[in-house]
């Protein structure tokens, strides 16, 4: 807190906070806790930037706490989701679903991955449940970069999407285009 406190000229002057983020902030819910009730406290604007993989207690203990989710989907269909993220999506859309029924704030964070997640069915699932939620404000499509491909080879780790196209300015415009036709609030970027 601290640290925190340090930039509190910032947040009153900007009307910004803090937002928590990661790794997945869920995986430390005890820790999550305890620095966005000493934010509540002083009245620093919290978000938790989130996967939504972690308990339904974690959420429910820290929604109170928090003023913003920005939370990710990657994914519709359960076994693309796994076969990308290692995990079953299940988990993710039952949390959705708690934060919306706590009355909670949320944007929607979509990666854009060419070939993964940009088919017109996904993008129609996507749009379904985000039309079906209350409490999602806007969608934000975070265009795919590869900037992790030198960090890969650095690591000798294998990247497990080797090849995938960064997307233009243009593409991204008419991913954003099929969710706005959806009625949808849209922003490319974070």
């Amino acid at each position: 807190m601290a640290q925190l406190d340090k930039d509190r000229i910032f947040y009153d002057e900007s009307g910004g906070g803090v937002t928590f983020s990661g790794g997945e902030p869920l995986s430390q819910p005890e820790f999550l806790s305890e620095l966005l009730g000493q934010c509540r406290k002083r009245e620093y604007h919290t978000a938790v930037d989130t996967s939504g993989y972690g308990s339904a207690e974690a959420i429910k203990s820290i929604s109170g706490m928090t003023d913003l989710f920005l939370y990710d989907l990657k994914h519709m269909d359960d076994e693309m989701h796994m076969k990308y993220t290692g995990v079953s999506n299940r988990l993710i859309l039952d949390n959705l679903r708690t934060i919306s029924q706590l009355g909670k704030r949320i944007f929607i964070r979509i990666p854009l991955i060419p070939g993964i997640n940009d088919d017109e069915g996904n993008i129609r699932a996507t749009a379904e449940i985000i039309q079906n939620t209350p409490g999602i404000e806007q969608v934000n499509i975070l265009p795919y970069h590869n900037t992790a491909a030198d960090k890969y080879n650095r690591l000798g780790k294998e990247n497990s999407l080797p090849g995938i196209p960064v997307p233009s300015g243009e593409y991204a415009e008419s991913i954003a285009g099929r969710f706005l036709a959806y009625g949808i609030k849209v922003k490319i970027g974070g």
